[in-house]
């Protein structure tokens, strides 16, 4: 990562955080409320909050820049089957399914999710950030469900800024070991790259702030004791539900990274899946809301198991 530092001089006094960050850096404003939403902008050595706060002359403006060489993006792929569940011309929601990378990183640079909607939308080319055209969030390859796509810059923009903010409402069914001993809880723990492996996140003090709550759906007893769980992410780190749930002492049913594969209830992946994404369109202003039921692959692992009465 390469740090670039500034303070803020009195010409710029007033200015929108969004608007520092993409001169003092050389990228887009979108690129810089994408920064942002990431927690990769501190202001007086504190993450920002959003991306439209005002600043004021002296106040120092710390953004970290990945060190990745530019990339013209990913090259448009029609054979990538992509499952549309809404689209208009700012934004797009499509059901994910399990194996599909969502843009091109280490070891995945063709199939993924962001060359089949370039084939299907041309235009997300010119949306967001190089490399992830249109992409506003994540999630993991294992992963199935919901995920909102901008189509346009003023749909990127103003996702962004509701994902930062935390107005999106994204919820997982989760399927993990054992029975949390209240019905419904929220994990409030900070998490960060493991110091030993940096593939793997972690709870850790040095990490940013990260809540999940949950609630048990059902119960049971056979052949393994297990739990149901609807989470509702309040944050959006990367692998937040499974750490959290790990970290608990309830790893994700099939979950080899972090301890949820064990003998006795053979799973094709991690029993995780994004159910629910409601959030504002970002033009219209419409209160949207999707739901994506559970794939026939996890609702055979249910369909094994014994529920408790």
């Amino acid at each position: 990562m390469t740090a670039v530092r500034e303070v803020v001089p009195s010409a710029m006094a007033g200015e929108r955080l969004d608007r520092v960050v993409a001169m003092v850096t050389g990228v887009s404003r979108s690129a810089a409320a994408g920064l942002v939403a990431a927690g990769a902008v501190r202001v007086d050595g504190e993450v920002a909050a959003g991306r439209a706060g005002r600043l004021e002359a002296g106040a120092t403006v710390e953004v970290e820049l990945s060190d990745a060489p530019a990339t013209a993006g990913p090259a448009a792929d029609p054979a990538v089957a992509v499952v549309v569940v809404h689209a208009d011309t700012d934004v797009v929601v499509v059901d994910k399914p399990a194996g599909l990378v969502v843009h091109p990183g280490a070891g995945n640079t063709e199939g993924t999710l962001a060359a089949g909607l370039l084939a299907r939308y041309p235009e997300v080319a010119a949306v967001g950030q190089p490399g992830r055209p249109g992409i506003v969030h994540r999630l993991d390859k294992q992963t199935s469900g919901l995920l909102a796509v901008a189509r346009s810059t003023a749909g990127y923009d103003g996702l962004v800024a509701q994902l930062a903010a935390r107005q999106v409402g994204r919820e997982y069914l989760a399927l993990v070991w054992g029975r949390p001993e209240a019905p419904a809880g929220m994990v409030d723990a900070p998490i960060g790259r493991s110091t030993r492996e940096p593939t793997r996140m972690a709870v850790s003090a040095r990490g940013r702030e990260a809540r999940t709550r949950y609630q048990v759906e059902r119960a049971y007893s056979g052949p393994e004791e297990v739990s149901l769980l609807r989470c509702r992410l309040e944050t959006g780190r990367t692998h937040q539900i499974r750490v959290h749930l790990a970290a608990i002492g309830h790893p994700v049913v099939g979950d080899r990274r972090y301890g949820g594969h064990r003998q006795g209830l053979p799973v094709p992946r991690p029993f995780l899946h994004a159910a629910r994404l409601s959030f504002t369109h970002p033009v219209t202003e419409e209160p949207l809301e999707f739901t994506s039921p559970l794939p026939a692959d996890l609702t055979s692992v249910l369909a094994a198991l014994t529920r408790e009465t």
